[in-house]
Parts: C-alpha cells; sequence; structure tokens
C-alpha cells in the first residue's frame, strides 16, 4: 500500500498558503518529514488524516480516495496529533478501553487482550493503573500511540511526537516507532533532524508548504559527501564570512564559532572538509531554496 499525493494545495481564509502544489509518494515503512515550524507539515498530516480538505489536488491511499473517502480512510487511520488531551482522571487501562469501544471494537473479551497487548508493546502495563494526569510527558506519548494503533491501522501519523520529551523518553519513543513501522506506513512529521536520522527509511524536507527534497536519507546523504566544509573562526568574523561563503549552520564550540559551508570545492585553504550527515543536508537545503 502506497500514499500518493499529487498536486495538493491548501491556503486558509487569512491568505496563508500552507500548502503549494505539494506531490508525494510514501510507501511502507518510516517516513520522516522535516521542515522549520510554519514550514506546513502539520496542515499537510491535517489534510491526511481528513481533518481538512485540500483546496486542490488528490490523495490516494492504496485503492481508497482519502478525499472522497474519509470515513474509510478513518477506519483504518492511527493519528497521534501535536497536541492531544486526556482525561486526567481515568487510567490508562479504562480510558484505552473506552477508545476502543468508540473505534467499533465491541467485544469485550476481544477489547480486554487487544488493551493488554498494546499496554505491553508502549511500555505502560505495569501503570495501566495509574491515573492518566500523573503520567510523564514521554508516558503519554506512548498512551497516544496505543490508542492510534487501536484497530490495525495500515496508516499512522505523529505530529512533532518528541518535542519537550527528555533523551531517554525520546529514545524509547523512537524506538516503539521504529518497531511499528517494520508493517505499515508511518509519518514522522518533526522540525528535529535527528528523529529521523536512524529510524526512516524515507524522508522529504518542506518549507513554506513546497516540497523541496524527497528520497531515501543515506542516499541523499552520500550525494553530498565532500561538499561540506567547515571551519573555526571568531564570533566578530561570522558577518564577514556570511559575505564570502555560502554558509549553511553555524554552532558555539569552547566559546569560538564553527562555520560549515556548502561548495563543490573546497572554498579556501583554510577550511577541512567533514563527513556530511543529515544535519548538513536539511540546513543547506533550506538555504538554497530561500
Amino acid at each position: 500500500m502506497e500514499l500518493v499525493l499529487r498536486n495538493v494545495s491548501k491556503t486558509y481564509p487569512n491568505g496563508v498558503k500552507a500548502l503549494n502544489n505539494l506531490s508525494l509518494t510514501i510507501k511502507k515503512g518510516m517516513f520522516g518529514l522535516l521542515g522549520p515550524n510554519g514550514a506546513g507539515k502539520s496542515s499537510l498530516m491535517r489534510t491526511i488524516a481528513t481533518l481538512q480538505d485540500a483546496d486542490e489536488g488528490s490523495i490516494t491511499l492504496g485503492d481508497l480516495d482519502v478525499i472522497k473517502n474519509k470515513d474509510s480512510v478513518r477506519r483504518i487511520l492511527g493519528y497521534l496529533p501535536q497536541e492531544f488531551g486526556v482525561y486526567p482522571k481515568m487510567n490508562a487501562e479504562m480510558l484505552l478501553d473506552h477508545i476502543a469501544i468508540l473505534k467499533g471494537i465491541t467485544r469485550s473479551s476481544e477489547r480486554k487482550d487487544i488493551v493488554k497487548t498494546l499496554l505491553q508493546q508502549t511500555n505502560l502495563w505495569d501503570v495501566r493503573k495509574k491515573s492518566l494526569g500523573g503520567y510523564s510527558g514521554g508516558m503519554k506519548q506512548r498512551f497516544g500511540i496505543a490508542q492510534a494503533l487501536l484497530g490495525n491501522p495500515k496508516l499512522i501519523i505523529v505530529d512533532e511526537p518528541t518535542a519537550g520529551l527528555d533523551p531517554a523518553e525520546r529514545n524509547r519513543f523512537l524506538n516503539l516507532l521504529g518497531e511499528i513501522g517494520e508493517n505499515v506506513i508511518v509519518i514522522l512529521s518533526t522540525h528535529i533532524v535527528e528523529d529521523v536520522k536512524e529510524l526512516c527509511t524515507q524522508m522529504a524536507v518542506i518549507n513554506k508548504g513546497e516540497l523541496l527534497l524527497s528520497g531515501n536519507p543515506t542516499t541523499i546523504i552520500e550525494e553530498m559527501q565532500g561538499k561540506i566544509w567547515k571551519k573555526i573562526i571568531n564570533k566578530n568574523e561570522l558577518q564577514s564570512y556570511h559575505s564570502h561563503f555560502n554558509i549553511i549552520s553555524t554552532k558555539l564550540i569552547a566559546g569560538k564559532t564553527e562555520i560549515h559551508v556548502y561548495s563543490e570545492t573546497q572554498p579556501d585553504a583554510t577550511f577541512v572538509s567533514t563527513e556530511t550527515d543529515l544535519e548538513d543536508v536539511y540546513f543547506s537545503t533550506l538555504k538554497s531554496k530561500v
């Protein structure tokens, strides 16, 4: 099954063009959608999740027309939005059982088995009786994935899922997504490059509603090898270097500024070549389309 978007556009009543003639094909597995805040990622996710209509274009999931068959799509969709609410006084087991009923799982014994399996899969079984209001951010995110997995979805969408999580919770959550993504389409929408680097076999970069780059992360990185150069400079030299070189990123190291420059050849003898990573790809893609 593939998710195929063709020439999708969306403009809001206030005139903001959130999606601009965007075409993309997403296959089974983990798909990373990268872009800065305001790039159109959430608008795209909401459109795929049938929460809003596109103004133009088409979206298909296998044989299903996503725009015309919203109810059919929702039956095979798991969605974890950037912000979602829980009943703080209910425990995970009770709320998951309730959501299962709403998703049409009516047999009590079937629900019990499904809820137990999902709570174990998300490592929440031992805290199933604890009120959701007492869950940490990472635990709530894992509960969000548990409810998104109800009904064996074919497409799972998670929007900025690791924002605000500590490193340990982030790793647990990403490992869980990686396991899920072996069998279904999982779209991971994020502005955090690290979230995509290890997990995703497919990715895209969007900004201002437009597709800038798509493909396999490893292949994309390999294509840029030998074109990223670095140098340590004083902070007060930065403006001058911006004027003369294609700086794609900067970071402070022990009080000095390390700059990364994109160039087909060595900018000058003071620069050294550096191993390209996905962050370099991301920043150079955004910079080239400014």
